[in-house]
């Protein structure tokens, strides 16, 4: 762990923060009149997901919620980035509002907020209401209306104190994982779906900035983009090409639009789907961001797959290299690449790593403890490569650590354990481990940094 984390390079307003998700952490799937999203259907469908796992406890979070403040405070972080279940909130997906599943996020608000943490709130982290999934999902256009109306309902109670806001996670995954590879809620092998739906996300996307800022005149709007840098598995031509592809389908296709480029013209030719548009979509999409955020986990090598589906580009393995738990291979120069890439290519006026973090096995100890040294060295040389990119002019101004617990790991149930947090989720009971200790110490030294600076 020779990595050494240049601190003095990030501003002394930093936010410092932990990530989960709704469906990954709340359980509580049927009280107070929540309905099913895709994530229950999915994970109630045999064979979806690993050991057969669901979303249905979970942490519990939904009832222990001032429990898991109380770690954010032992942790001495000061924002906590959260979703909000669409599906808790308006349970047939447009219509009727549930007022007791929005008092619980204002609950929760005014919980972080008493707490001194800064609340940022995420409006799609992939809980679509099955209802809507029932009326053809984001394949369709009136899916991205709901959501700017749910949106709007959420802005509208949560605006007076939340100023911190992303419209979408990982459209990539809701698109591409969802409706292509078929490994994702709703679980989908349809390529002209999955296409269709990658536009009405990001349409999506649009539509709910202009209602959150309609609904909240101070609201810091962005969007959250899983990116991965691309290499070619050898300097083959074909190989090079695939690259570029790999690269159009996991980041261009995702940053062009929302920057107003449009759709990238050579994924449009690689897909060879139409794109539903109507007039004013193009600058619906590009509604100016407050900030961008980047979840990064692993790079990409790939080679040329003629014959295999978009983008026909073929994963290949690196032998000898170092790996997570998820067998991801370890690169922390790629969110530095990432960084900068992103402040020389897209200029945002502020970036945010949203989530990084690592699945490693935990082995709680006799005395009740949990050590993690391979997660604590996965978070020291990644948290190195972020001051890096912001000593090298990048506009940094957050990390949040995925995970804040333990949780369900969608396809991989709970064996994955990404958490600062250990979770027995027999018991319920939650154990900071030994990375979620190291992370209180940088977070410190940064804030003691900061305070003797000022």
């Amino acid at each position: 762990m020779s990595e050494r984390i240049d601190l003095a390079a990030l501003p002394h307003d930093f936010l410092w923060g932990t990530a989960t998700s709704a469906y990954q952490i709340e359980g509580a799937v049927a009280e107070d009149g929540r309905s099913p999203s895709i994530w229950d259907t999915f994970s109630h469908t045999p064979g979806k997901i690993d050991n057969d796992d669901h979303g249905d406890v979970a942490c519990d979070h939904y009832h222990r919620w001032r429990e898991d403040i109380g770690l954010m405070r032992r942790l001495g972080t000061n924002a906590y980035r959260l979703s909000v279940a669409w599906p808790r909130v308006v349970p047939g997906g447009d219509g009727p509002v549930n007022p007791k599943g929005l008092a619980f996020y204002d609950e929760l608000v005014d919980g972080l907020l008493e707490a001194g943490i800064t609340p940022s709130v995420t409006l799609y982290h992939w809980d679509l209401p099955q209802a809507l999934q029932d009326r053809g999902g984001w394949p369709e256009r009136e899916t991205a209306e709901h959501f700017a109306a749910y949106a709007s309902v959420v802005a509208e109670r949560l605006g007076d104190r939340v100023t911190h806001w992303t419209t979408l996670n990982e459209p990539l995954c809701s698109a591409w994982i969802g409706h292509l590879e078929g490994k994702m809620a709703p679980g989908l092998t349809d390529l002209t779906a999955a296409v269709r739906a990658s536009y009405h996300l990001l349409l999506g996307h649009g539509l709910a900035a202009q209602a959150i800022r309609a609904a909240a005149p101070d609201a810091e709007v962005g969007i959250v983009n899983n990116l991965s840098t691309v290499h070619a598995a050898s300097d083959r031509p074909e190989d090079l090409a695939a690259a570029r592809r790999m690269d159009g389908h996991t980041n261009r296709w995702w940053l062009d639009p929302v920057h107003g480029r449009g759709f990238p013209a050579d994924m449009r030719e690689v897909y060879g789907v139409e794109l539903p548009e109507k007039p004013g979509d193009m600058e619906t999409i590009a509604a100016p961001l407050d900030w961008l955020g980047l979840n990064y986990y692993f790079p990409a090598t790939v080679a040329d797959d003629p014959e295999g589906p978009a983008p026909r580009a073929l994963a290949v393995r690196k032998p000898d290299v170092p790996r997570t738990g998820m067998d991801w291979e370890i690169d922390a120069s790629g969110i530095e690449t990432l960084l900068l890439r992103l402040t020389h290519e897209y200029a945002p006026r502020k970036l945010y790593v949203t989530e990084n973090g690592s699945s490693f096995p935990d082995v709680v100890r006799p005395d009740g403890t949990v050590d993690d040294p391979e997660r604590q060295d996965y978070l020291i040389r990644h948290l190195a490569a972020c001051a890096s990119a912001a000593r090298k002019g990048a506009p940094l101004a957050g990390y949040f650590a995925w995970s804040l617990l333990d949780n369900f790991e969608w396809a991989y149930g709970y064996d994955k354990r990404f958490g600062l947090v250990h979770v027995d989720y027999r018991t319920q009971v939650r154990t900071i481990k030994g990375t979620g200790h190291r992370y209180a110490d940088i977070v410190r030294t940064h804030r003691g940094r900061s305070s003797r600076a000022a």
